[in-house]
């Protein structure tokens, strides 16, 4: 369930700015000579978003859902292990 997400307001963020990107770029491919290196940079922006987005989706999923026990958690360690994530996502 992500009942939780509605109210997340950054995640809707993350969301909006990557509908703009996706539209640029889109305006982009209906200019008369589309710059082959823009579509690239703006392509590659939203791939960078998309990840943010996802890395994001991850740490609520795992603080919401797969966390039992707050307090016993190792702040230290679950910020490593996101580092790690965000590294290879």
């Amino acid at each position: 369930m992500v009942s939780h997400l509605h109210e997340d307001k950054k995640i809707l963020n993350r969301v909006r700015r990557l509908k703009g990107q996706i539209h640029a770029v889109e305006a982009s491919l209906t200019q008369q000579e589309p710059s082959c290196i823009d579509v690239l940079q703006q392509v590659a922006a939203i791939k960078g978003a998309v990840n943010g987005l996802m890395n994001e989706l991850i740490e609520e999923h795992l603080r919401e859902h797969v966390i039992k026990d707050p307090e016993a958690v190792n702040e230290q360690d679950l910020q490593e292990f996101l580092k790690l994530l965000k590294r290879y996502g």
